[in-house]
């Protein structure tokens, strides 16, 4: 039977999205052409936009490989087999046939990757990435524009998300010191094609998604795009927590096959969620409180389906982005590219946290009396980008030596806009504590019992707000000398200035706000240099030496903070790193299958520490990641794919405090010594596709302290999981097929994510199934 490349993720958007089942029916008739034809393969994704003759639409006998050749960056001239550095790319295959939908659930692909839920009164929404030891949160860039707001990212727009590993700031800009990650937008295509996906699932699942594309004229050069989603979902083991909303992105492309393209996209995507604040971590091996001594210091653990905040707990987002691409390319092979974007996100949060460490015990040895603190949380953001980039790259020869030359020129202004909000606890919906002779209210929920239905709390703006705004300009260059067939260079350096600007305007007192305003600018210098050995054409040998910055704020993009003790204030150096690198990369199995090692280490420096017990801050912490990564993706034979990968990781904190006697030498919070992943699916001739995958964590330190674990010690570690997933799916015919995926097999219960206070947590997704029924036209 031959076999036809397909996709799953995308369907007909159901009627709750403003869609009736006249205009599904019409769009379907629209995308339709005479003949049924599916997807292009857009393995590079620039082939819509490149004069190279485009391939057949139908494929007959194979199967889209897992494996990319490249990323989609121009800055990147080199295939990945030759370029030394470290790069995961999870393409919209792999996502689909594991029914992955958001960029938590993609980055599942890849090792050294952990996630945070956040501190007391400050719980991460969206996705809280740790990568090697660090948080990237806000290193997520889309189509190599940074991406503004903590905010949970959907993949139903989504072409491949690529994961550069290692100091990058030569790449992008600004950025963590292990790395970042970019997605890449899906654009129209040279092909009538239609594609969707409507699915089903434990917990109250419900998604559907559709992938429209049509060529406007009859050259072929002008087509228009369509992807959108809705979802209504509860989330499987969790009582009222929900994933409600839609989106849709309309792009049009002029110029297809051409020497010059243009390519305008937008995207508005709209969420109505309930968030999760998490479940104590009472009952859990390691918690420890010391009012409970009369029992051990434990209690048991709590029903984990349990719902701990307020049915009017919400998590509203709403985002725009706006991105014209235009590209030129020059009868001297020269390629000219300018991409302009604008982006705006409005997130209105209303979050519960639990807190474990703040149970109420009336009665030490009855459990049933037991209450825990629950605090409510907002935050009324707006994030808004505007930039502008313009790359050229060109091939040049100077004697014997060929270049590849990427250079170009980059403009952007970031702001962010907060409203602080606060929680009115009273007498009538707290409890009466007094300490210190000071009386003041505590909300409380039962430990064993919660009830969403309890005592409203109002969690209201207080009048303080705080607005802050970045503006870059950078130039950079990069260059690959070939010498010859073995051996070639790559090196690059980034300028970049940045001008920030913060101002923060207190509650009023007595009728008066008192505001506060803070300026800074600097210059950073940024490089990367690696050499490369070929001992083969399908192979690499390569040595690379990168460096990294990232200012006061550079996180999220400026400052948040006038404090001294606050990491984000813009009287402190910037953060610098730097990493050596040792790998090799190869394609083999004729080039089906890409196999790549690395080690590397990376030492980051002017770290804020605490000095002394008064609260004074000084810069001159430092850290070290080590290790060994390995990975392969692609076909094992036409039939067989893989994607999997393992990373050994040593963290240690070189200088830390110089009050603290055990914070030196300890390792860095939320960094596990080793993670693995493995994902592998096989194509029978008959339309039966079998697929599995596992995950690995090891125990991860909540604590930066290497003081040894006692019996009181609170919650030090987080404990480690392995986590088996499996699907099925068949191809009933061309049209149509169904996939069933099943997730955590042997229901195991682990932590996903924990605050830092360690007495909060959010579980990893217990066995669960989604069943999806997937078109194609």
């Amino acid at each position: 039977m031959a076999q036809h490349i397909k996709s799953r993720k995308h369907a007909v958007p159901r009627k709750a999205a403003g869609w009736t089942g006249a205009a599904a029916a019409t769009l379907v008739a629209i995308a339709a052409p005479a003949g049924a034809q599916t997807a292009p393969s857009t393995t590079d994704t620039t082939a819509s936009t490149s004069t190279s003759t485009l391939r057949e639409v139908r494929v007959e006998g194979a199967r889209e490989s897992f494996k990319a050749d490249t990323v989609s960056s121009p800055k990147f001239t080199q295939p990945l087999v030759d370029t030394p550095q470290t790069i995961t790319v999870i393409k919209k295959e792999v996502l689909q046939e594991q029914g992955a939908n958001t960029l938590t659930e993609a980055l599942r692909n890849t090792p050294g990757i952990t996630f945070q839920m956040g501190e007391n009164g400050n719980t991460s929404t969206g996705d809280a990435i740790f990568l090697r030891g660090f948080d990237s949160s806000g290193s997520i860039f889309v189509d190599g524009a940074r991406d503004v707001g903590t905010v949970t990212r959907d993949m139903f727009n989504i072409e491949q998300v690529e994961v550069v590993k290692g100091p990058a700031s030569a790449d992008i800009g600004r950025t963590a010191p292990t790395g970042y990650i970019n997605l890449v937008s899906k654009v129209p295509q040279a092909s009538n094609f239609f594609t969707g996906s409507v699915s089903l699932g434990s917990g109250d699942q419900k998604r559907a998604t559709a992938d429209i594309n049509r060529v406007l004229n009859a050259e072929g050069t002008m087509a228009l795009r369509l992807n959108v989603m809705t979802q209504d979902s509860g989330v499987p083991g969790r009582d009222d927590v929900k994933n409600k909303g839609w989106a849709i992105a309309p792009s049009i492309a002029f110029g297809l096959n051409t020497p010059t393209r243009v390519i305008l996209q937008y995207q508005h995507v709209n969420q109505r969620n309930r968030p999760d604040g998490g479940i104590p971590t009472v009952g859990l091996k390691g918690y420890y409180l010391d009012q409970l001594k009369g029992i051990g210091g434990n209690g048991p653990q709590p029903d984990t389906s349990n719902y701990y905040g307020s049915l009017s707990d919400h998590d509203n987002v709403d985002g725009d982005m706006f991105t014209a691409r235009i590209e030129h390319d020059f009868d001297s092979g020269v390629k000219l590219r300018n991409l302009t974007r604008w982006g705006r996100t409005d997130q209105d949060l209303v979050l519960t946290g639990v807190f474990s460490s703040g149970l109420l015990t009336p009665s030490v040895t009855n459990p049933l009396t037991w209450s825990t603190r629950v605090l409510p949380q907002g935050k009324g953001q707006r994030n808004e980008i505007l930039t502008n980039q313009t790359n050229v790259t060109a091939e040049a020869t100077t004697g014997s030596i060929k270049h590849s030359i990427s250079a170009g020129l980059e403009l952007a202004r970031e702001q962010q806009d907060n409203t602080t909000m606060a929680a009115t606890i009273n007498a009538a919906n707290g409890v009466r504590t007094v300490s210190g002779g000071t009386v003041s209210y505590q909300a409380y929920n039962s430990l064993y019992m919660p009830n969403p239905y309890r005592a409203f709390v109002p969690v209201l703006p207080t009048g303080a707000t705080t607005e802050g705004s970045t503006s870059t300009a950078a130039l950079y260059a990069f260059d690959t000398l070939k010498f010859n067939e073995q051996w070639q260079l790559t090196g690059g350096l980034r300028w970049e200035h940045y001008r920030t600007r913060f101002t923060s305007l207190a509650a009023p007192v007595n009728g008066v706000q008192t505001a506060l305003t803070q300026e800074g600018s600097d210059n950073l210098l940024t490089g990367k240099l690696g050499l490369v050995y070929k001992p083969a054409d399908n192979g690499s040998v390569y040595a690379a030496y990168a460096t990294g910055a990232q200012p006061p704020g550079g996180n999220f993009s400026f400052p948040t903070s006038l404090t001294t003790a606050n990491v984000n204030n813009l009287s402190l150096d910037p953060q610098k790193s730097k990493t050596f690198e040792l790998g090799t990369k190869w394609d083999v199995l004729d080039k089906r299958l890409a196999l790549s090692a690395a080690a590397f280490r990376t030492k980051n420096e002017n770290e804020q520490v605490q000095v002394d017990t008064f609260g004074n801050f000084e810069q001159y912490g430092k850290t070290r990641v080590q290790g060994l990564e390995l990975s392969a993706v692609g076909q094992i034979t036409p039939a067989w794919q893989v994607i999997g990968g393992l990373a050994r990781i040593d963290t240690k904190i070189l200088e830390g405090s110089r009050t603290s006697t055990t914070q030196n030498g300890a390792q860095i919070r939320y960094s596990p010594k080793l993670t693995a992943t493995l994902w592998t699916s096989y194509r029978f001739p008959f339309g039966l596709t079998v697929g599995g995958g596992v995950r690995y964590v090891s125990t991860q330190q909540r604590s930066t302290s290497n003081a040894a674990i006692t019996a009181t010690s609170f919650f030090p570690e987080v404990p480690s999981y392995t986590v088996w997933d499996a699907m099925v799916g068949y191809e009933i015919n061309r049209n149509v097929s169904i996939q069933l995926n099943l997730y955590n097999l042997a229901d195991k219960f682990y932590l996903a994510r924990v605050n830092n206070g360690g007495n909060r947590l959010v579980m990893g997704t217990p066995r669960s199934a989604l069943l999806s029924a997937n078109f194609r036209f």
